[in-house]
């Protein structure tokens, strides 16, 4: 299988490329239009700031070349941000994929810390992206002992929308993964969750168009 992840200006890529390896994967990074659209699956992962990720894919073209995708693209961590309408991180307009607003976390008291970091639960999961995780497709609100656990490092988030396929809390319910054709996106990194995030990894390269 052909994957290539995005290259651009952010942190976190080798660690998305190395779990791929582990998967049995030789993941191309590339910033190349041809050769990202003739791959069989397409990574935009990362860590960053979102104006200054956006100024850079649009300069390079990578922006067009990102919403002309037709296989299967996930987004993870600022991925699935910039994947949205707009981020209230430097007021930045994003790739309008999703429609929707990624917002900072208001914290309303003392213990909560933005940025959100560490392991947390999903629950109300939906499409084959989460298929095997313990049976939970649908899982009940909120989250119980059974709902699988993955990794988050953020201080925005996307509110809950038509197109949430995973839950997570933290200051407030918010979007934990999203979904729309081809397009699926995590604020979680998958690459950094154990054996549920290799599970996600390997669900979304196995995904049937």
């Amino acid at each position: 299988m052909n994957v290539a992840v995005v290259k651009y200006n952010a942190g976190n890529i080798f660690s998305v490329m190395n779990a791929l390896m582990r998967l049995g994967v030789e993941p191309r990074l590339t910033d190349d239009a041809s050769a990202l659209r003739a791959s069989d699956r397409v990574i935009f992962p990362g860590q960053g700031e979102a104006s200054g990720a956006m100024a850079y894919l649009h300069e390079h073209g990578l922006d067009e070349v990102i919403r002309s995708l037709t296989q299967p693209v996930l987004g993870i961590c600022i991925g699935q941000q910039l994947l949205c309408r707009h981020s209230e991180e430097g007021d930045t307009d994003c790739l309008g994929i999703f429609d929707a607003e990624v917002k900072r976390f208001l914290p309303t008291r003392h213990e909560e810390k933005v940025p959100c970091m560490g392991w947390n639960a999903l629950y109300d999961l939906k499409t084959p992206l989460f298929q095997g995780l313990g049976g939970q497709m649908d899982n009940v609100s909120p989250a119980s002992s059974q709902s699988p656990y993955v990794y988050f490092v953020h201080s925005y988030y996307v509110p809950l929308c038509q197109e949430t396929i995973a839950t997570a809390d933290y200051i407030l319910p918010y979007s934990a993964a999203l979904h729309k054709d081809n397009f699926f996106a995590t604020q979680f990194h998958p690459e950094k969750s154990g054996s549920v995030g290799e599970r996600i990894l390997r669900n979304f390269l196995e995904l049937t168009d």
